[in-house]
């Protein structure tokens, strides 16, 4: 059995809905993946994340590996079990950490070492090491370590980062025993096509069961992202996930879905929810604003969340300046419920025949929002 499906297909972009199948049940896509880096969604509880329509969320093998420790999870009975989480975990392989913990590494074509942020001791990765933890704490879908460059990246440099990136997946494929997980691969090359086609075709031929897109949204233009997931949209296998790492805002994660993009995972929605930044269907908001001081209207009026269903912008307000942590809270829920809802109708929108007029209008509301 095909561990992904897709049901239906938007006819004129190359959205498509489907069904990723894990140990932990059946995962809708398009997905919205929240950030658990260490094993907790920040301020939200499992059962919570269930309310919300979560089906599967993200987790680090890097800051696992330092924090608890590869052995307390396993003896807690893996991840699922130590986290009271009975949906999807999809673990990422600490190749971002890679790239964005660069005073404290070297890298090398057998692996790389590190310096830990916590205690400053030294650590050195393989890419078997990083499959064999990702098995030992039981994620259901795992990443092959990869080497993700800055942008702007030199050719040279993002070639040598090409290279290692397939060399590392080859030794992952060949270190990967656990059946009933997936072990996704990573397509690199920055922004250089010559580089994203090699590396998707080399991967290609190793016949993983899907594919993470890295190297994006690094700081370059939008446009330039879109070119790169077009090109991949003509080239990777319309039959296996497609896995875009780090993106993103809600206009991004939308005209990826058009470009046949299935999984996204990123921290803005917790993130900004605990500077009391909000997402709503006009535009994002600053809770903080000393405007909403007496505004008893819900953060997002078409929203129907909890949050927006039974808490007023001023009380959200009050809260997040008296350091209430509720405050926090109720930002994040909201924000992950625009995500996982944004996602969710977009799904149901390819179904119907209907998702270019769905992202249309999500996009002129937006535009009219920032025009006013």
């Amino acid at each position: 059995m095909s561990v992904f499906k897709v049901i239906a297909r938007c006819e004129e972009t190359g959205a498509r809905a489907g069904e990723l199948y894990t140990p932990h049940g059946v995962v809708e896509t398009p997905a919205f993946m929240p950030v658990g880096t260490r094993a907790a969604v920040k301020t939200m509880s499992p059962h919570e994340l269930e309310f919300l329509g979560v089906q599967m969320v993200l987790g680090n093998t890097y800051h696992l590996y330092l924090r608890p420790g590869v052995d307390v999870v396993e003896r807690a009975g893996g991840l699922h079990r130590f986290m009271g989480w009975r949906g999807g975990v999809l673990t990422d392989s600490g190749g971002f950490q890679v790239f964005s913990l660069a005073p404290f590494r070297r890298v090398t074509d057998e692996g790389v070492e590190f310096q830990s942020h916590l205690d400053g001791s030294r650590h050195f990765l393989t890419p078997e090491a990083v499959v064999s933890i990702q098995e030992r704490i039981g994620s259901d879908v795992a990443i092959c370590l990869d080497e993700c460059v800055p942008y702007p990246a030199t050719y040279d440099v993002s070639r040598k980062a090409v290279d290692r990136t397939i060399d590392w997946a080859v030794r992952s494929k060949a270190a990967h025993v656990k059946r009933d997980q997936l072990l996704f691969a990573v397509v690199q090359g920055s922004l250089f096509e010559e580089q994203r086609r090699r590396c998707a075709e080399e991967l290609l031929a190793m016949d993983f069961p899907g594919y993470a897109i890295g190297g994006l949204s690094v700081g370059e233009p939008h446009e330039d992202m879109y070119g790169v997931l077009d090109l991949l949209n003509g080239i990777l296998p319309q039959d296996k996930p497609r896995y875009l790492m780090g993106v993103g805002l809600p206009e991004n994660i939308l005209a990826a879905i058009s470009l046949g993009v299935d999984m996204f995972d990123c921290v803005l929605p917790t993130r900004n929810g605990r500077h009391g930044s909000v997402f709503t269907s006009k535009g994002r908001i600053n809770a903080n604003a000393s405007y909403f001081a007496c505004d008893f209207s819900p953060l997002d009026a078409d929203c129907d969340c909890y949050v927006c269903r039974h808490f007023t912008r001023a009380y959200i307000r009050h809260l997040l300046k008296a350091g209430e942590v509720l405050g926090v809270r109720l930002c994040t829920w909201h924000n992950l419920h625009f995500f996982a809802d944004l996602v969710r109708k977009a799904r149901r929108a390819i179904i119907d025949g209907r998702f270019m007029e769905f992202k249309r209008r999500f996009e002129d509301e937006l535009k009219e929002e920032l025009s006013s």
